[in-house]
């Protein structure tokens, strides 16, 4: 059975364009997409213009806003099957619900009524820190939201939480027909060379070695899986989050892994993936790995 993509929609500008860039996903890899509004049928003010006696109720008002998104997905890509829904719960809760059957969930980077200037919505946040399928969060600037750049960019961390993730990306690359750069950063412990100043460099090539040999064996069996992909692998010295962060700028979308501990609860969120979610310059996928 093919999963489909799976959209939160609000009638936001931000989410209009998670419907946009979710489409073209869809068509890329020939998946449907299933557009759900969500909500506790609180009001949303000045949702859709409205002149008459009374104001439509929520219900109406809900109908509306998927009507709206699915008629701009349609003439977006006419070949891709568009289902709906609307579920009258909790945001973040319906889309993790959903994401037992999705391909992956996209949301937008805010939602209607967030506080101006907050970095990501709360209901993205949520559903990217606790989803057990692949969450994309539509941002950035504009080449990278038209996929110019022809570039995937992938940070590869810890082995454990990066599995799943180098796969995501390996197929991503493939079916877009675009570059995969593979970045592992490394640092070296201060302590290393407190009061040797001498053994920094003999100390630096060790660390570097090291991410080296970790980056090759991260990648060894989807290169493999996917002879084809081109693939860009690099160690730099620095923080991971800076580093991705900065590389952002030139790419399309940007995967990284994420921890998805059985039996824990709450948000579930390196602090690389965290930084992601908030300052990259362009989509980025989440990418769960159970640990």
């Amino acid at each position: 059975m093919t999963l489909p993509l799976v959209v939160g929609v609000d009638g936001s500008d931000s989410s209009l364009q998670a419907v946009d860039w979710a489409m073209d996903e869809a068509s890329r890899h020939g998946l449907p997409l299933r557009l759900v509004h969500a909500s506790l049928w609180e009001r949303y003010e000045g949702a859709v213009p409205w002149s008459g006696p009374e104001r439509p109720s929520e219900r109406v008002l809900a109908e509306h806003i998927v009507a709206s998104a699915a008629e701009r997905a349609v003439r977006r890509h006419p070949d891709v099957k568009v289902t709906t829904d609307i579920i009258p719960e909790e945001a973040a809760e319906t889309l993790l619900h959903e994401g037992h059957s999705a391909s992956a969930l996209v949301t937008g980077s805010r939602g209607r009524g967030e506080l101006r200037g907050l970095l990501l919505g709360s209901v993205g946040l949520a559903v990217a820190a606790r989803s057990h399928c692949p969450v994309i969060v539509v941002r950035g600037d504009r080449a990278g939201l038209a996929g110019s750049h022809g570039r995937i960019l992938l940070g590869v961390g810890d082995p454990a939480t990066s599995g799943e993730a180098v796969r995501f990306a390996f197929r991503e690359a493939e079916t877009r027909g675009c570059v995969l750069d593979a970045v592992r950063a490394w640092r070296c412990p201060g302590h290393e060379t407190a009061g040797h100043p001498g053994l920094a460099a003999e100390t630096g090539r060790r660390h570097e070695g090291r991410a080296s040999d970790l980056l090759d064996a991260a990648l060894h069996d989807a290169v493999g899986d996917h002879p084809g992909v081109r693939v860009r692998s690099v160690t730099v010295e620095g923080p991971a989050r800076r580093i991705l962060v900065e590389r952002s700028a030139a790419a399309d979308l940007v995967v990284v892994g994420a921890p998805r501990r059985v039996g824990a609860f709450g948000l579930q969120l390196g602090r690389v993936a965290h930084t992601m979610l908030h300052h990259v310059h362009c989509p980025v996928a989440i990418v769960p790995q159970a640990v």
